[in-house]
């Protein structure tokens, strides 16, 4: 089997696991409302590009229409901007969105009118002439620069999301579908990108010439996404974080911020909350009776810590009391911190290292 049909095969078969997706997300009413639908334009967008590729190596399509797939490229990275947003809060499609799409409007109308539309002779002329490739480089290079724009958009997001869920949860939330969506991207992004700065040099064609390994890697991304719409279908609905709500409206006094911190202390040391892994902030308000950003601002003002910081730091004190019971003979270090509520290991040795300086193998070790 040559080269080329096992591009083929595996183009095809990303093709109709995209349609399989899609089959799905449309046929099923309740499926409908919960995907999002971010996820069915990306789907969508991946597919025109392997209908260029399906073309150029099973049925000969000619030059100009082997120009489809590029109507994807421009579109893709705005997309995956608009899903991971869309996937990690409240919002759905909106109308407004739609103006991230703007550049790649220009973009395809280009390539139409220059490329695609351009008849067989004239292609052949700016060929020879060497001002094709001159073209090719400058929309490859712009197709780059929208496509990295938005993924670093896309990570900055992420991580905000990360650090919004910290001042609300005291536990890190599984965001593993996202994180390697990101990964699987940037890997795509960083191999294009090193071909077309290599592609400057004496290998004017390498860029074009390695198109199809970078499909290919498009056509993984397909693959990727149809592997967790089998195992993981829940990471395709909405992630509803909670949003933090601004306290400056709060009406309590330096003196009820003092009580209200002694009433905190005595919560903490006698009903323990912190033991249950997946506390939330508003749990832990209604305890005390009053709403989630007065105790936000109850911690920032008396406290000096984020929620999450104040919890952990309960649990690592209670790890440390237990560590030096005689249950240190029958548990592991992982056993004891997650009997002090600690949710993961990563979090337990992260927090344990801020609070008391050293990994906890390190402290024990030297108490």
């Amino acid at each position: 089997m040559d080269l080329e049909h096992l591009l083929s095969q595996i183009y095809f078969f990303a093709f109709f696991q995209g349609l399989f997706l899609i089959a799905i997300f449309s046929i099923s009413a309740t499926k409908r409302k919960q995907v999002n639908t971010y996820l069915v334009i990306l789907i969508s967008l991946l597919m025109v590009g392997l209908i260029g590729k399906i073309g150029e190596l099973s049925f000969d399509w000619k030059r100009q229409w082997k120009g489809l797939s590029e109507f994807a490229i421009p579109f893709f990275g705005p997309t995956v901007y608009l899903f991971i947003q869309s996937t990690l809060s409240k919002k759905r499609f909106r109308a407004e969105d739609l103006f991230h799409y703007i550049p790649g409007v220009f973009y395809c109308l280009v390539v139409t009118l220059y490329y695609i539309t351009a008849s067989t002779e004239l292609i052949e002329a700016r060929i020879a002439s060497g001002e094709l490739i001159r073209v090719v480089r400058i929309l490859v290079g712009l197709g780059l620069t929208i496509n990295i724009s938005y993924f670093v958009l896309s990570i900055l997001r992420f991580r905000s999301f990360k650090e919004a869920l910290q001042r609300e949860r005291s536990y890190i939330l599984n965001v593993h579908f996202v994180r390697n969506l990101l990964v699987a991207i940037g890997a795509c992004l960083a191999v294009w990108l090193v071909v077309y700065i290599i592609s400057f040099g004496h290998n004017a064609y390498v860029e074009i010439n390695s198109r199809p390994f970078i499909w290919l890697a498009v056509a993984f991304i397909i693959m990727f996404l149809a592997y967790y719409q089998m195992v993981s279908p829940a990471v395709f609905r909405f992630v509803e974080a909670e949003q933090e709500v601004k306290y400056a409206n709060s009406k309590f006094s330096h003196a009820d911020l003092d009580r209200l911190k002694t009433q905190l202390e005595t919560i903490m040391r006698e009903k323990e909350p912190f033991l249950n892994p997946k506390l939330l902030k508003s749990e832990l308000a209604e305890m005390m009776q009053i709403n989630a950003p007065e105790l936000s601002r109850l911690l920032n003002e008396r406290i000096g810590m984020s929620f999450f910081e104040y919890v952990n730091y309960h649990r690592i004190h209670k790890f440390i009391a237990l560590a030096k019971s005689p249950l240190i003979e029958k548990k592991t270090l992982l056993g004891l911190a997650q009997e002090a509520g600690f949710h993961s290991k990563s979090s337990f040795n992260k927090s344990f290292k801020i609070v008391m300086g050293c990994p906890p193998s390190e402290y024990l070790g030297n108490s």
